[in-house]
């Protein structure tokens, strides 16, 4: 009966928020004339995102992009539990069908796809069978059986990514490391000029999955937040040496890239965090003391990091303060306490391989990396559209 009335709670939540979010956000303002609009759905460790994309009709040669929208509901998939499975499946046909009607996207520009976090997660703990559940369950529901949903691998998650969040001018002088919930991933282009081949960066720790692991390792009477920072320290001195330092290393990145940057969910919410009147910027400049510094207060402050607190420390006038509240608040409703914790002190072991080599450099987080692989998903459609236009 419990495991029911949860089932049916959790349900119903996130149903609430797919409508709240949308609701709240019906309406957009289009940047450019006689544009065409995306949407890019995919499932997460995490949760269920939907970026909305508009291309200008010059896009293809300028690579012009408008974030619209971008929406996330979490849903926890990677517990693989009845209830989070069927949560999934509602919010991620609930995406869906609000890109197709109340946005009025066509079928064929809706993207969909599965994380390659999920992908590894479901591996490492041999669930992948909940995986194709998934995709056949929302294929079934939409009433589209041939529709096609990729579960991507890391290799062309990562360049996907990169291709649709550095900047041209800086596509081969950076190392992009995406901490995702379930995974990291990232990487760079070895050789100027050729983006067919990338240099992968990865290894199977996330926000959600190192969370996940120190809360497994707590004992069932001992809850508090001391004992769960202290689990969590093990867990990421673990990752650290087992699988951190040689990927790290084994990269090459050293030398070969001028800018270390950082995107994914924990990297926006560090951002925010840190500095909240940038709230309009799009890229942070930070540095590991700062990082540092945060991750203290998440432990032994963490009513320092409301959006009251932070705003009383913002003194210049030309800074939207409620643009800035409700950014803060959208931090906290995406992440709570712990996984912040986890997110801040995984991100840190990733910065303290680099610190000694860019320290003067500083790091760049980058808070619109989760419609990156959007962004290059339609580059990729309009570019195949063009070979096939010109061979007709």
């Amino acid at each position: 009966m419990y495991t029911k009335i949860m089932r049916r709670w959790v349900l119903t939540a996130c149903l609430f928020t797919v409508t709240y979010t949308l609701t709240a956000q019906d309406n957009y303002n289009p940047k450019f004339e006689n544009s065409h609009v995306y949407a890019g759905i995919e499932v997460g460790s995490k949760g269920v995102k939907m970026s909305l994309l508009e291309t200008g009709k010059d896009s293809r040669t300028t690579g012009a992009f408008n974030i619209l929208k971008d929406t996330t509901v979490n849903t926890d998939f990677i517990s693989f539990t009845p209830a989070t499975f069927q949560a999934t499946v509602e919010v991620f046909c609930g995406l869906f069908n609000a890109a197709l009607t109340k946005y009025s996207i066509p079928s064929t520009k809706i993207f969909t796809v599965v994380s390659s976090g999920v992908k590894m997660q479901a591996e490492k703990e041999e669930k992948t069978q909940w995986v194709s559940k998934l995709v056949d369950s929302f294929r079934y529901k939409i009433n589209e059986p041939n529709r096609q949903v990729e579960v991507v691998d890391v290799l062309q998650e990562a360049r996907l990514s990169h291709l649709g969040i550095v900047p041209a001018s800086k596509r081969f002088a950076t190392f992009l490391i995406d901490i995702g919930s379930g995974n990291t991933k990232g990487g760079y282009f070895p050789s100027d000029d050729n983006t067919k081949d990338f240099k992968l960066f990865q290894f199977n720790w996330g926000t959600k999955s190192a969370a996940n692991a120190a809360e497994k390792r707590m004992d069932e009477y001992d809850k508090t937040l001391s004992t769960y920072s202290k689990q969590l320290y093990r867990v990421l001195l673990g990752a650290e040496n087992s699988e951190l330092i040689y990927a790290v290393n084994s990269s090459g990145a050293y030398n070969l890239n001028d800018y270390i940057a950082f995107s994914g969910g924990i990297a926006w919410a560090t951002a925010t965090l840190l500095r909240p009147e940038q709230a309009k910027s799009s890229v942070v400049t930070v540095s590991y003391e700062d990082v540092l510094q945060l991750s203290e207060r998440l432990f032994s402050d963490y009513a320092s990091l409301s959006d009251a607190a932070l705003i009383q420390n913002i003194n210049d006038e030309s800074v939207d303060k409620n643009a800035v509240t409700k950014e803060i608040k959208r931090v906290h409703s995406v992440f709570d306490q712990r996984s912040l914790m986890a997110g801040t002190g995984l991100l840190l072991k990733v910065m303290r391989q680099f610190k000694s080599v860019y320290e003067s450099k500083g790091f760049f987080l980058v808070k619109n990396g989760a419609v990156g692989w959007v962004s290059a998903y339609v580059d990729q459609s309009l570019e195949n559209e063009k070979i096939a236009s010109a061979k007709q």
